[in-house]
């Protein structure tokens, strides 16, 4: 069993920061790979970013590439998405989701997912 909580967000105004973190319960956090994933107001969840489980493989969805960055620190049970030059359309809940399976994080929403936080709201206001 993994047990996720995020943490981070908050309102912040066009072109600032934010970083997100997800804390990762029980002992085998190190074998997941984690993601990242948003849900905007009436529009479906969504992916954003992607890490393997050592931290060595990274994916983002294109609208997020070059902004956002993920990280993980396996030591601390931490996965963090520092968001930059955030804009309107990036508000929405942000999730966290581990799962066994690298590849399975990147394809969504086209498989289930073995667990996920209960969400973080970020408001980027203009």
């Amino acid at each position: 069993q993994v047990q996720l909580v995020e943490s981070g967000g908050g309102l912040v105004q066009a072109g600032g920061s934010l970083r997100l973190s997800c804390a990762a319960s029980g002992r085998t956090f190190s074998s997941y790979a984690m993601g990242w994933f948003r849900q905007a107001p009436g529009k479906e969840r969504e992916f954003v970013a992607a890490i393997n489980w050592s931290g060595g493989v990274t994916d983002y969805t294109d609208s997020v590439k070059g902004r956002f960055t993920i990280s993980r620190d396996n030591a601390k049970n931490l996965v963090y998405l520092q968001m930059n030059s955030l804009k309107p359309e990036d508000t929405a809940i942000y999730y966290c989701a581990a799962h066994s399976f690298y590849n399975a994080l990147v394809a969504y929403p086209r498989n289930g997912l073995d667990y996920w936080g209960k969400g973080t709201l970020v408001t980027v206001s203009s």
